[in-house]
Protein backbone atom coordinates (compact mmCIF):
# COMPACT_ATOMS: atom_id res chain seq x y z
CA UNK A 1 0.00 0.00 0.00
CA UNK A 2 1.39 3.44 -1.04
CA UNK A 3 1.26 6.14 1.62
CA UNK A 4 1.23 9.60 0.04
CA UNK A 5 3.82 11.96 1.49
CA UNK A 6 6.02 9.18 2.84
CA UNK A 7 7.58 8.16 -0.45
CA UNK A 8 7.40 4.50 0.47
CA UNK A 9 5.24 1.44 0.45
CA UNK A 10 3.94 0.13 3.76
CA UNK A 11 2.72 -3.43 3.98
CA UNK A 12 -0.93 -3.77 4.88
CA UNK A 13 -1.22 -6.06 7.93
CA UNK A 14 -2.48 -9.51 7.09
CA UNK A 15 -5.55 -10.73 8.94
CA UNK A 16 -4.73 -14.13 10.38
CA UNK A 17 -7.07 -16.39 12.32
CA UNK A 18 -5.48 -18.45 15.09
CA UNK A 19 -7.52 -21.57 15.78
CA UNK A 20 -5.94 -23.59 18.57
CA UNK A 21 -6.88 -27.00 19.84
CA UNK A 22 -5.89 -30.61 20.25
CA UNK A 23 -7.98 -31.51 17.17
CA UNK A 24 -8.37 -35.02 18.57
CA UNK A 25 -9.93 -35.54 16.10
CA UNK A 26 -10.64 -32.57 13.86
CA UNK A 27 -14.28 -32.67 12.73
CA UNK A 28 -16.65 -30.89 10.37
CA UNK A 29 -17.59 -28.39 13.06
CA UNK A 30 -13.99 -27.14 13.23
CA UNK A 31 -14.01 -26.59 9.47
CA UNK A 32 -17.37 -24.78 9.63
CA UNK A 33 -15.98 -22.45 12.30
CA UNK A 34 -12.85 -21.73 10.24
CA UNK A 35 -14.92 -20.99 7.13
CA UNK A 36 -17.26 -18.69 9.09
CA UNK A 37 -14.28 -16.84 10.57
CA UNK A 38 -12.69 -16.40 7.14
CA UNK A 39 -15.82 -14.98 5.59
CA UNK A 40 -17.09 -12.84 8.45
CA UNK A 41 -13.72 -11.38 9.54
CA UNK A 42 -12.30 -11.30 6.00
CA UNK A 43 -9.27 -13.32 7.05
CA UNK A 44 -6.36 -13.96 4.73
CA UNK A 45 -5.56 -17.24 6.46
CA UNK A 46 -6.53 -19.49 9.35
CA UNK A 47 -3.76 -21.27 11.25
CA UNK A 48 -4.82 -24.53 12.89
CA UNK A 49 -2.47 -24.47 15.88
CA UNK A 50 -2.06 -28.02 17.15
CA UNK A 51 -1.68 -27.99 20.94
CA UNK A 52 1.16 -30.03 22.40
CA UNK A 53 0.42 -29.90 26.12
CA UNK A 54 -2.79 -27.94 26.81
CA UNK A 55 -2.87 -26.92 30.51
CA UNK A 56 -6.66 -27.26 30.77
CA UNK A 57 -6.55 -30.93 29.67
CA UNK A 58 -4.01 -32.07 32.22
CA UNK A 59 -4.27 -35.79 32.91
CA UNK A 60 -6.36 -36.59 29.83
CA UNK A 61 -4.92 -39.00 27.28
CA UNK A 62 -4.19 -37.24 24.00
CA UNK A 63 -3.49 -38.90 20.65
CA UNK A 64 0.20 -38.47 19.68
CA UNK A 65 0.90 -35.16 17.97
CA UNK A 66 2.09 -36.59 14.62
CA UNK A 67 -1.27 -38.36 14.19
CA UNK A 68 -3.26 -35.24 15.10
CA UNK A 69 -1.18 -33.20 12.65
CA UNK A 70 -1.78 -35.76 9.90
CA UNK A 71 -5.54 -35.85 10.58
CA UNK A 72 -5.74 -32.07 10.43
CA UNK A 73 -3.62 -31.79 7.29
CA UNK A 74 -5.84 -34.36 5.61
CA UNK A 75 -8.97 -32.42 6.59
CA UNK A 76 -7.78 -29.07 5.21
CA UNK A 77 -6.02 -30.32 2.06
CA UNK A 78 -7.10 -28.16 -0.86
CA UNK A 79 -8.20 -25.25 1.34
CA UNK A 80 -5.88 -22.43 0.26
CA UNK A 81 -6.60 -20.24 3.30
CA UNK A 82 -6.13 -23.02 5.86
CA UNK A 83 -2.74 -24.09 7.22
CA UNK A 84 -1.49 -26.29 10.05
CA UNK A 85 0.89 -24.60 12.49
CA UNK A 86 3.36 -26.57 14.62
CA UNK A 87 4.36 -23.52 16.69
CA UNK A 88 3.19 -25.09 19.97
CA UNK A 89 4.47 -28.56 19.11
CA UNK A 90 7.95 -27.16 18.48
CA UNK A 91 7.99 -25.25 21.77
CA UNK A 92 8.73 -27.08 25.00
CA UNK A 93 6.36 -26.88 27.95
CA UNK A 94 2.63 -26.15 28.24
CA UNK A 95 0.78 -24.57 25.31
CA UNK A 96 -0.18 -21.13 26.64
CA UNK A 97 -2.17 -19.02 24.19
CA UNK A 98 -0.55 -15.74 25.24
CA UNK A 99 2.90 -17.15 24.39
CA UNK A 100 1.67 -18.40 21.03
CA UNK A 101 0.06 -15.10 20.05
CA UNK A 102 3.14 -13.16 21.12
CA UNK A 103 5.39 -15.39 19.02
CA UNK A 104 3.09 -15.15 16.00
CA UNK A 105 3.27 -11.36 16.18
CA UNK A 106 7.06 -11.62 16.15
CA UNK A 107 7.06 -13.98 13.17
CA UNK A 108 4.30 -12.44 11.04
CA UNK A 109 4.36 -8.69 11.78
CA UNK A 110 2.70 -6.60 10.46
CA UNK A 111 -0.31 -8.72 11.30
CA UNK A 112 -3.77 -8.55 12.86
CA UNK A 113 -4.49 -11.73 14.81
CA UNK A 114 -8.00 -13.09 15.36
CA UNK A 115 -8.15 -15.71 18.09
CA UNK A 116 -10.87 -18.25 17.26
CA UNK A 117 -12.41 -19.94 20.31
CA UNK A 118 -15.52 -21.83 21.30
CA UNK A 119 -18.09 -20.25 23.60
CA UNK A 120 -16.95 -22.45 26.49
CA UNK A 121 -13.37 -21.20 26.14
CA UNK A 122 -14.54 -17.59 25.88
CA UNK A 123 -16.45 -17.92 29.15
CA UNK A 124 -13.39 -19.36 30.87
CA UNK A 125 -10.80 -17.02 29.32
CA UNK A 126 -10.51 -14.65 32.34
CA UNK A 127 -9.07 -17.64 34.26
CA UNK A 128 -6.46 -18.42 31.60
CA UNK A 129 -2.82 -17.40 31.92
CA UNK A 130 -2.38 -13.71 30.98
CA UNK A 131 -5.91 -13.07 29.66
CA UNK A 132 -5.22 -9.33 29.29
CA UNK A 133 -2.26 -10.14 27.06
CA UNK A 134 -4.38 -12.46 24.92
CA UNK A 135 -6.91 -9.68 24.41
CA UNK A 136 -4.19 -7.12 23.71
CA UNK A 137 -2.58 -9.29 21.06
CA UNK A 138 -5.76 -10.42 19.31
CA UNK A 139 -9.42 -9.93 18.69
CA UNK A 140 -11.70 -12.82 19.58
CA UNK A 141 -13.99 -14.67 17.21
CA UNK A 142 -16.35 -16.78 19.31
CA UNK A 143 -18.16 -19.83 17.97
CA UNK A 144 -21.55 -20.62 19.54
CA UNK A 145 -22.21 -23.78 21.55
CA UNK A 146 -25.70 -25.31 21.76
CA UNK A 147 -25.47 -25.95 25.52
CA UNK A 148 -24.13 -22.53 26.56
CA UNK A 149 -26.10 -19.27 26.74
CA UNK A 150 -24.42 -17.42 29.63
CA UNK A 151 -23.29 -13.85 28.84
CA UNK A 152 -19.64 -13.40 27.95
CA UNK A 153 -17.40 -11.78 30.60
CA UNK A 154 -17.06 -8.03 30.09
CA UNK A 155 -13.38 -8.10 29.18
CA UNK A 156 -14.09 -10.75 26.53
CA UNK A 157 -17.19 -9.08 25.11
CA UNK A 158 -15.25 -5.84 24.50
CA UNK A 159 -12.69 -7.60 22.30
CA UNK A 160 -14.86 -10.37 20.93
CA UNK A 161 -17.40 -10.92 18.23
CA UNK A 162 -19.81 -13.83 17.86
CA UNK A 163 -19.61 -15.84 14.67
CA UNK A 164 -22.97 -16.12 12.94
CA UNK A 165 -23.30 -19.81 12.21
CA UNK A 166 -25.22 -22.92 13.12
CA UNK A 167 -24.24 -24.47 16.42
CA UNK A 168 -22.38 -27.75 15.96
CA UNK A 169 -23.91 -30.47 18.15
CA UNK A 170 -20.89 -32.79 18.60
CA UNK A 171 -17.47 -32.26 20.19
CA UNK A 172 -14.21 -34.13 19.60
CA UNK A 173 -14.48 -35.82 23.00
CA UNK A 174 -18.00 -37.03 22.19
CA UNK A 175 -16.82 -38.36 18.83
CA UNK A 176 -14.04 -40.29 20.57
CA UNK A 177 -16.44 -41.71 23.15
CA UNK A 178 -18.90 -42.90 20.49
CA UNK A 179 -16.13 -44.43 18.38
CA UNK A 180 -14.67 -46.22 21.41
CA UNK A 181 -18.10 -47.87 21.79
CA UNK A 182 -17.86 -49.04 18.19
CA UNK A 183 -20.31 -46.49 16.78
CA UNK A 184 -19.86 -45.04 13.29
CA UNK A 185 -19.16 -41.29 13.51
CA UNK A 186 -17.99 -40.75 9.93
CA UNK A 187 -20.91 -38.40 9.23
CA UNK A 188 -19.27 -35.88 11.59
CA UNK A 189 -15.76 -36.20 10.16
CA UNK A 190 -14.15 -34.85 6.98
CA UNK A 191 -13.84 -37.90 4.68
CA UNK A 192 -10.01 -37.77 4.48
CA UNK A 193 -9.82 -37.67 8.27
CA UNK A 194 -12.28 -40.56 8.62
CA UNK A 195 -10.17 -42.59 6.18
CA UNK A 196 -6.99 -41.82 8.14
CA UNK A 197 -8.62 -42.81 11.44
CA UNK A 198 -9.78 -46.12 9.93
CA UNK A 199 -6.36 -46.80 8.44
CA UNK A 200 -4.58 -46.21 11.76
CA UNK A 201 -7.24 -47.86 13.91
CA UNK A 202 -7.66 -44.81 16.14
CA UNK A 203 -10.28 -44.32 18.87
CA UNK A 204 -11.45 -47.93 19.02
CA UNK A 205 -11.81 -49.73 22.34
CA UNK A 206 -8.64 -51.60 23.12
CA UNK A 207 -6.88 -49.83 20.23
Amino acid sequence: MWFAGTGRYVSKPKRIGVFGGTFDPIHKGHLAIAHAACEQAQLDKVLFVIAANPPHKHGNAITPAPLRVAMTEAAIAGEKRFEVSRIELDRKGPSYSADTLRRLHELLSPVELYFIVGYDSALDLPRWRQPDEILRLSKLLVAPRPDLKAPLPGMVAKRGGMLKMEEYPVSSSEIREHMERGEDMNAWLPPPTAAFIAEKGLYHAGG
